[in-house]
């Protein structure tokens, strides 16, 4: 059976530490089935799934292009959920979507078409996923909840992106398979 993989952007230690002691506090208050490994956290750019060995390789080649990008800072934010406010089943913090950002995840997702993986259609959205998997009882005001945690807004500078190996039942869970470094020197701008 194949791996599965994503390509993200990982966070550094500070913030690793940062979002942990953050993942501690609303532990206190909400019930996630699981809450990320500090180690773990990152900005998903694209989830890739099962993949075999030759498109693997023909990825990681693919993916050494992204070199051209210039280094570049980004803010997180506040923290949101997706799904039912009831139930929500992802907990994350907020991460600015600045051009240099988007236009990051669309080389990755253009690469990742060239190599034959589906195209997301979903418009991207950017997130450090704290916790997943609420469990049965219902919550009320959650948003009233998460408003009155005021996370400091902290700087990331983006300095690589990686791709990841997935191990379901490790903690951590993910194993870095390749690491491409931004050095810039080229056109980041998308042509059209």
């Amino acid at each position: 059976m194949s791996s599965h993989y994503f390509i993200a952007i990982h966070l550094p230690e500070t913030l690793q530490t940062y979002f942990s002691a953050w993942q501690e506090e609303l532990k206190q208050e909400l019930t996630y089935k699981q809450w990320p490994n500090k180690k773990d956290l990152h900005i998903t750019l694209k989830f890739l799934g099962a993949v075999d060995d030759n498109k693997l390789t023909l990825l990681q080649n693919k993916l050494q292009d992204m070199e051209r990008f210039d280094r570049f800072s980004l803010e997180t934010g506040a923290f949101g959920i997706f799904g039912n406010p009831k139930k929500p089943r992802v907990l994350w913090a907020g991460v600015d979507k600045t051009k240099a950002l988007s236009e990051l995840q669309e080389a990755v997702e253009r690469i990742c078409s060239e190599v034959g993986f589906i195209e997301e259609k979903r418009d991207y959205s950017p997130h450090i996923t704290l916790a997943k998997k609420w469990n049965d009882t219902e919550i009320k005001n959650i948003n009233q909840l998460l408003g009155s945690k005021k996370a400091a807004k902290q700087i990331l500078q983006v300095e690589n992106i990686v791709l990841f190996r997935i191990h379901p039942k490790e903690n951590p869970k993910y194993e870095t398979v390749a690491k491409i470094e931004l050095q810039g020197g080229g056109d980041t701008g998308s042509t059209h």
